[in-house]
């Protein structure tokens, strides 16, 4: 047997043994542990797993056929897996309003009328996801915003990514996108047609 194939069934244990470790993390932080915000929380699981199996690249002598660059690209690859499935599981889980529609659907039966999804959307989405509180949770955790005597304030950091997401939205998102049936540049610009007549400004 060669060492490039040697090599090559070390890398796919020592990254079996990472996704086994990935996964018995996330489940144990979910099940067990307190987590602030969903997606952070994953990121931090990816991160102790790839330490774990780090530490067995280093410590048994069954993976000594791997030179240091090896290991180093195992390190950053796993990094990568778990950032993948952190954004891509849990996350999009925890946040699509997609997988709503679907399990509300679901659980409605399997039908819903079209012209009523503006009320499912609003007296029971919010509230059954408890919308407003977990994205204010979320934002006060990256340090985006603040409350403060009942206002809730853009910090600098939220004022400079509201304006780059506002920069990418009005200039980089597509302008031809499908919207039930026509394709439209609507969401670019969601702002366009938004009332200026408010009265819930924090002075």
């Amino acid at each position: 047997m060669g060492i490039q194939t040697v090599k090559i069934g070390r890398i796919v244990v020592a990254t079996a043994l990472f996704v086994i470790a990935l996964l018995a993390i996330y489940v144990i932080h979910a099940l067990y542990l307190p987590v602030n915000v969903v997606f952070y929380s994953a990121i931090l699981d990816g991160v102790i797993a790839t330490a774990l199996c780090g530490a067995l690249l280093w410590l048994l002598p069954w993976f000594r056929p791997l030179d240091l660059v090896e290991k180093l690209q195992l390190l950053v690859i796993w990094l990568l897996l778990g950032y993948s499935f952190a954004i891509s599981v849990p996350t999009v889980l925890d946040r699509s309003l997609s997988f709503y529609i679907l399990e509300k659907l679901d659980q409605r039966g399997g039908g819903i009328r079209q012209d009523a999804f503006a009320d499912v959307f609003t007296k029971e989405y919010m509230p059954e996801d408890h919308l407003v509180d977990v994205r204010l949770t979320e934002q006060l955790q990256s340090g985006t915003i603040v409350i403060k005597d009942g206002c809730v304030l853009l910090t600098p950091k939220g004022q400079s990514l509201a304006r780059f997401s506002r920069f990418f939205r009005n200039n980089l998102l597509p302008k031809h996108r499908l919207l039930m049936g026509s394709y439209s540049d609507v969401l670019t610009d969601p702002f366009r047609n938004s009332t200026t007549a408010v009265d819930y400004r924090c002075e």
